[in-house]
């Protein structure tokens, strides 16, 4: 078959569009597409939403018929109740706490908190690096892979424990301290202190609670001396008996309370300007510049 030229092409294209304008007159379609155009452009569109102001005044809220009925039970209720209440709220407890009959008695409530320890009396008040931990008379062990990491790093700890680790007040770290003869951490011994942590002499709080690493960077103290010093007090019981007015605690929680901006990594700074620790370093600062400290 030979190939058509442009010519022939045209003459071919024009007679399918004569033919196929021939059909359209022969079913009317010219005439009903006009129709069409015109009834389209003479309609206007009568559906538009017109535009009409929300009232947004306050009405009351809708509420169901389970809330409604009661309601009113309780208000023909209240007058009859309000006689029969107790002086002092109660605490909501757990079905597993409330027992058999429906609730904890105050005798076994008190009961548990003396067994726990977390009542004790003036006379019973135990040192900060040695809280007492119960956990229902289990016996306490360390498994040997924890025992053989447990002195990885002696001047922290290298393993975090969140109930029998003790917390540092600088560094915040919940762990097992690194000392190769501490019973409290390797043996779970709640009646022996951490000799990881210290404890002031004077207030036995979280505040004098510090491990080796903290104590040597950031107030230059060994723990070995601190250990030996029975009358070692910290640095918040050191201020507040007048000793050294310039000797503050410098962790990140103390110099907030005092509106002053935390230090940070500053123990670097501090060696190469000759000072033994950052508290070394904060108290000369104090003291040039005279300020007193609130």
């Amino acid at each position: 078959m030979g190939r058509l030229g442009t010519s022939d092409y045209e003459d071919l294209r024009n007679a399918r569009i004569l033919e196929n304008q021939a059909r359209m007159a022969s079913l009317g379609l010219h005439k009903t597409a006009s129709e069409l155009r015109s009834i389209a452009s003479s309609v206007k569109p009568t559906n538009l939403r017109k535009y009409s102001k929300k009232d947004y005044t306050l009405k009351p809220l809708r509420r169901s018929d389970r809330l409604k009925h009661s309601d009113h039970r309780l208000k023909h209720s209240s007058t009859a109740t309000a006689n029969k209440r107790p002086n002092r709220v109660s605490l909501r407890r757990s079905h597993r706490l409330r027992g058999k009959e429906g609730g904890v008695s105050e005798e076994s409530v008190e009961e548990s908190e003396e067994s726990y320890g977390t009542t004790p009396s003036s006379e019973e008040r135990r040192p900060a690096n040695m809280p007492l931990v119960k956990l229902g008379g289990l016996e306490l062990q360390l498994s040997p892979e924890y025992s053989a990491r447990r002195c990885d790093s002696k001047g922290r700890g290298s393993l975090y424990d969140p109930v029998y680790g003790i917390c540092c007040h600088f560094c915040r770290q919940k762990k097992l301290c690194g000392e190769e003869d501490c019973k409290r951490c390797s043996d779970l011994d709640m009646d022996e202190p951490c000799i990881g942590k210290t404890d002031c002499s004077a207030c036995h709080s979280s505040n004098g609670v510090l491990c080796r690493a903290c104590l040597m960077v950031r107030y230059g103290e060994e723990m070995d001396e601190v250990r030996k010093d029975k009358e070692w007090m910290c640095p918040h019981c050191v201020e507040e008996k007048g000793i050294n007015p310039y000797w503050i605690c410098n962790s990140s929680l103390c110099l907030r309370k005092r509106k002053m901006v935390p230090t940070g990594i500053a123990i670097f700074r501090a060696r190469e300007m000759g000072y033994k620790s950052v508290a070394h370093l904060l108290m000369d600062e104090l003291q040039r510049t005279n300020k007193v400290i609130a």
